[in-house]
């Protein structure tokens, strides 16, 4: 009998899986893997997106304590080292309703202390307790200041006379505060609880401001500290503004005395629609001052209270609420654009004087009104009689329509439009401040004669201040554009400088003789019968510019006031910038109402920034008016008297130019960078209307 073969109980593993079945289990184990692989690529996503959310639950469930350290925002300073925003720490009232609980005779001394020391009522706490027994962090108070803390403090170390108050703790934190309410308001901007910055430099340095959060961890066994660890809070670092706190408070001082006199006066309403002031420095483009009106308390910036009766908020739909609070919080000197008037005159001398195509030594003849074109009607000066012959200089100081539409003849098109954007217009600035517009400039390949002349004297084309800031510095201080800023340095929490703001020239856009000659031309604004004479300040030699815009529609009686002025006249250490959107007057274009205000605010400005004075020989001011002003268009036309004469004979003649000029804003051996012309539209194409001084 043969012996039977013993079988191998493991012939299984002999056994050849078939080419499907193979396939089949490396499919499953790809499945397998690339469900573990999700799995992970999900807890990760989870603890980087929501990790903190989670381990507070998780630290709620169990014997943890943990809290973040928050951050400390830094602050913004001005040029001097005065506050203008800060972050005081405060304190939040935490509960811990589990801990509080614990046993029946600590709920109610606990419930008591929290009514009498920082006044949150029993029912709140008792429906807490109510709807989550078991929570270990429940924020009932923020913003809790010191003084309160201390006082709580206190009694919880009293365990003799509170010994069964537990479950209560307090939580660093800070809210933002700005020590002087209103001041630069727009510049400063406001911050939300959040730490975002809204507008102002709180928004364009928000990131920069903030810090980044720390967060404090332990666990603990029945009351017991076992193991803590710390990461702890980065603060944010603090900006230096170029701002000068005292004269911003000059600024806004007159600003404010501006509006009460004609608040109400021709209608219900403040002293105008706008009313703005920039005071920089021409030599580096550093915003020294700049505010403008209305304006609204940054620790309240959601306030309007200050301008409408308590009957008219209640009113009020939350959408016209919205509406209010946006055009309160725009700031007019950077981010409305608006027609020039008169002061863009010397941006078209010195487009003229740049080409070589305007000498210096021009006369032109004024009769009160010009007609560019055939079937066109005639387009008036302000002084429709007629100012007569007129020099350059002359046509500056008495602001001569007529005598800037003949120059632009001569100009042309293509040059005046290219020396438009070298100047800066129709571009933003670059200022560090959010909102910027660009303004409006005419398509030169579609400008008509019409549109070209009133463009001349600055109608039909619309800047922002920062622009007209950023040009007339460049003109009175040998051609050099800087970029405006309002910046000067970044330091750390501890005072250490970060980074520095230096001055950003960007181009050259005249040479130094054709700002010599417009600051000659600009004197005589200030002088005799010159349209800004009655801004003049005693002890200063001054130079400047006046406009009146007549605005849209034509006709409407609305105006644009604007005066903008620098001394002193031969190296400019300050330039002023005033502008008076729609006053509160009978007469909008009365310009007595610009240039007193600008008068106002120079004479205590001057002497306080130690601006240079005339050497022995002290400017009289001319004697003011009781009344204000009649409207020019009444005005004698100017009889050249002794002064004029002079002035004149200084600017008169060829200028003689070191370099050769190329007339396109740029110099042999430099480069310089054009802007982009706008292509603004608009509806009045007509030649009837006129323009202020």
């Amino acid at each position: 009998m043969s012996k039977r073969k013993k079988r191998n109980s493991f012939h299984f593993l002999k056994r050849k899986f078939s080419k499907i079945m193979q396939k089949k289990l490396v499919l499953l184990f790809s499945l397998v893997v690339l469900a573990f692989a999700i799995l992970i690529g999900r807890i990760i996503q989870i603890n980087a997106m929501n990790g903190e959310k989670y381990t507070k639950v998780v630290l709620d469930q169990q014997q943890y304590d943990s809290r973040v350290i928050p951050f400390r925002r830094g602050d913004i300073v001005d040029r001097n080292g005065t506050k203008l925003a800060t972050s005081e720490r405060v304190y939040n009232v935490i509960l811990d309703v589990k801990a509080m609980l614990e046993k029946d005779e600590y709920q109610e001394p606990t419930i008591k202390v929290l009514k009498d020391c920082f006044g949150i009522a029993e029912k709140d706490v008792e429906e807490l307790v109510e709807s989550s027994p078991e929570s270990r962090y429940n924020i009932l108070l923020k913003g809790v200041d010191y003084n309160t803390a201390k006082e709580f403090e206190a009694i919880d170390e009293d365990e003799e006379k509170h010994p069964n108050v537990k479950g209560i703790w307090l939580e660093e934190d800070y809210v933002r505060k700005y020590p002087y309410n209103s001041l630069a308001s727009d510049v400063i901007g406001f911050s939300n609880a959040d730490d975002v910055g809204t507008i102002g430099l709180e928004a364009s340095y928000n990131a920069i401001l903030n810090g980044v959060d720390g967060r404090e961890y332990g666990y603990l066994e029945e009351g017991a500290l076992l193991e803590r660890t710390i990461k702890e809070a980065e603060n944010g670092n603090t900006i230096v503004s170029t701002i000068d706190a005292e004269l911003q408070k000059i600024v806004e001082k007159h600003i404010l005395e501006f509006n009460e006199t004609y608040k109400d006066n021709a209608e219900k309403g403040n002293g105008s629609l706008n009313t703005a002031v920039i005071i920089a420095d021409p030599q580096s483009g550093e915003i020294l001052a700049q505010a403008s009106y209305p304006n609204f308390d940054l620790n309240k910036p959601r306030d309007i209270s200050a301008y409408y009766t308590e009957k008219e908020l209640k009113k009020m739909k939350e959408e016209e609420k919205v509406e209010i609070l946006n055009n309160l919080w725009r700031d007019f000197c950077v981010s409305d654009s608006y027609e020039p008037g008169s002061t863009a005159k010397p941006f078209t001398v010195a487009a003229g004087l740049e080409t070589g195509k305007i000498r210096g030594n021009e006369v032109y003849t004024c009769g009160g009104s010009l007609v560019v074109a055939e079937d066109t009607e005639p387009i008036n000066c302000h002084y429709t009689a007629g100012h007569g012959t007129q020099t350059i200089a002359q046509s500056i100081a008495n602001s001569c329509n007529v005598a800037m539409m003949e120059m632009i003849k001569v100009i042309g098109a293509e040059d005046f439009y290219r020396y438009q954007s070298i100047f800066g217009f129709g571009a933003q600035t670059g200022i560090d401040l959010p909102g910027e517009a660009e303004g409006i400039l005419q398509d030169p390949e579609l400008v008509g004669p019409v549109d070209l002349a009133t463009n001349s004297f600055g109608q039909n084309f619309n800047v922002t201040m920062e622009q007209m800031v950023a040009g007339m510095s460049a003109l009175i201080n040998g051609g050099n554009y800087y970029e405006p800023h309002v910046v000067k340095q970044i330091q750390d929490e501890n005072g250490n400088v970060i980074e520095t703001k230096e001055s950003v020239l960007k181009k050259r856009v005249i040479s130094e003789q054709t700002s010599t000659m417009l600051k000659q031309y600009m004197k005589t604004v200030m002088e005799g019968t010159g349209t800004g004479a009655s801004a003049a300040v005693e002890g200063y030699d001054i130079g400047g510019k006046t406009g009146t815009a007549e605005k849209y529609p034509r006709n409407s009686g609305k105006h644009l006031l604007s005066f903008i002025g620098y001394a002193p006249q031969d190296d400019p250490e300050v330039l002023i910038y005033v502008v008076i959107d729609e006053p509160n007057t009978e007469s909008q274009e009365d310009s007595s109402l610009v240039l007193n205000l600008a008068r106002s605010i120079m004479e205590e400005a001057f002497p306080y920034m130690n601006i240079s004075t005339i050497d022995g020989q002290p400017v009289v001011a001319p004697e003011q008016p009781d009344e204000p002003e009649e409207d020019q268009q009444e005005v004698e036309p100017q009889v050249e008297n002794e002064t004029e004469t002079e002035s004149q004979e200084e600017v008169s003649g060829e200028p003689s130019y070191e370099g050769e000029a190329v007339g396109d804003g740029s110099y042999e051996g430099e480069s310089y960078d054009d802007g982009v012309y706008g292509d603004g539209t608009y509806e009045d194409g007509s030649g009837d209307m006129e323009s202020g001084y």
